[in-house]
């Protein structure tokens, strides 16, 4: 089996396939659609970062893709939905990188606080410029968090422990964390902040949410952050507001169109601004992390191969295996209806096999069992699911 790491992902994912026996093709870079469609065919992991992008079209072509790792939080560059009905699982590092992210934000509000990267660009140019003008302290200052999951929590238990005061927006119900604050829409929060960080996910819906009238809705003087997604900002916007001197400041770690390759060359409205940090979606690249998202979508996609588990795929339904209970293990991916999981237990009884372990989860359109039989299933016995029209695919293995 072949597979290909694009995108600079850590050289322990690479390491743990080739020990797991796999032939693995390294890629610094990411691939364009139609360099995809050329180089999938027997490919069966292929591993990607934000930048690779994974239509329908790249799926079609990759028909020897069993599984998919996307080595970073997001997944919004894949088409779960297309991926989940061609049988491709697709697994991501939710958890991995939340404190390299949640550092930088930190030391954003510090340097944003004391406008630092004005002062140092002055100090490269020769000017020693001695001033507390704009230089605050981020003690007893307001942090506003939209987006209150993994990241954002993370953020709201350190700002605290330095002294800022966190109040949060989310449109799932989540529960506060030490003295931070809820509040009741996005507006509020915008209203009481001093420095405004955002940590939403890619969704669709999310494509433009900050505009020029939330910008305007923000506190006057209030610094704003983002490290969440590129497409939720508008950066014209944005820059309009700095310039205007309603906000006092901004770091931005993710931008609507992102150069393809290291050293590629990069542009944005908010270059050339004083207190403005850009940094090249950065937010989780820290060698801590890296390596830790390296080893956990790895491990994800070859426990998966191995024995059929598929705990926390974005897009299969997720079952949790423990280790193989008898001579053969049979995983069955189908479509979603009545009376599949009936018929595979009437079949094994019929050919006198006993179960002695058994899986079954639904997502949506797809549903999966797992069977642990004491016996090994011939050809013979397996072809009646083989053929049924509900089947999406069928693996075996034997431990």
């Amino acid at each position: 089996m072949k597979v290909l790491l694009l995108e600079s992902i850590h050289p322990v994912a690479a390491e743990a396939c080739r020990r797991a026996g796999f032939e693995v093709d390294v890629r610094p870079g990411s691939l364009s659609e139609d360099e995809l469609l050329d180089e999938l065919p027997g490919v069966s992991l292929l591993g990607i970062r934000s930048n690779t992008k994974i239509t329908p079209r790249v799926l079609e072509a990759g028909k020897d893709l069993l599984a998919l790792g996307c080595f970073c939080i997001g997944t919004n560059q894949v088409d779960l939905a297309d991926a989940a009905d061609r049988g491709v699982a697709v697994f991501n590092a939710p958890f991995s990188n939340t404190r390299s992210v949640v550092e930088l934000v930190l030391g954003e509000i510090v340097a944003l606080a004391r406008r630092l990267p004005e002062k140092t660009q002055r100090m490269h140019e020769g000017i020693w410029d001695k001033s507390a003008r704009g230089s605050h302290e981020i003690r007893g200052r307001t942090l506003g968090i939209v987006g209150y999951g993994n990241v954002g929590t993370q953020l709201s238990n350190v700002a605290e422990a330095v002294g800022l005061r966190v109040i949060f927006y989310d449109t799932a119900d989540r529960l506060a964390h030490g003295n931070a604050r809820r509040v009741g829409s996005l507006d509020q929060l915008l209203a009481e902040a001093d420095v405004v960080s955002l940590h939403v996910d890619g969704r669709p819906g999310n494509a433009g949410l900050f505009g020029a009238d939330q910008f305007a809705t923000m506190k006057p003087g209030a610094a704003f952050i983002n490290a969440s997604r590129g497409m939720v900002v508008d950066d014209t916007a944005l820059r309009d507001n700095i310039l205007s001197g309603h906000l006092s400041g901004a770091a931005i770690d993710v931008f609507p169109i992102e150069p393809k390759a290291q050293g590629d060359a990069f542009d944005s409205p908010l270059r050339g601004l004083d207190n403005v940090i850009l940094t090249p979606h950065v937010g989780g690249s820290t060698q801590e992390a890296q390596e830790e998202i390296g080893h956990f979508v790895a491990n994800k996609l070859l426990s998966f191969l191995t024995t059929g588990g598929t705990a926390l795929s974005v897009n299969l339904p997720q079952v949790v295996l423990p280790q193989p209970a008898g001579a053969f293990r049979m995983g069955y991916l189908h479509v979603n209806v009545p009376g599949v999981l009936a018929g595979i237990n009437r079949l094994l009884a019929d050919t006198g096999v006993n179960v002695v372990g058994q899986s079954l989860s639904t997502r949506g359109e797809q549903g999966y069992v797992v069977t642990d039989t004491d016996s090994v299933l011939t050809d013979a016995t397996l072809s009646g699911l083989l053929q049924s029209p509900h089947t999406i695919w069928l693996r075996s293995w034997r431990p």
